[in-house]
């Protein structure tokens, strides 16, 4: 079974966009990233996925889960 996840990515034609990996269309398109992180951190919240966020040049920049996360902190 493969993991739920959201992203946080450029978009080439400006703005930032909330996909799913596998979906046709882009969850949300907003132009900035802050919006683009609020909002896709609230989808992930909801459907319980791994969110992941990218920077322009498509790095990694940070990530939560909020789900069954399988390596969950100590203590």
């Amino acid at each position: 079974m493969s993991r739920k996840e959201h992203h946080v990515v450029p978009n080439s034609n400006g703005g930032w966009d909330v996909v799913k990996p596998g979906a046709q269309r882009v969850s949300v398109h907003t132009e900035t990233k802050r919006e683009a992180i609020n909002q896709g951190r609230t989808i992930s919240q909801n459907q319980q996925s791994e969110f992941i966020i990218h920077n322009k040049n498509g790095r990694i920049s940070g990530a939560d889960s909020h789900g069954n996360d399988p390596f969950p902190p100590r203590g």
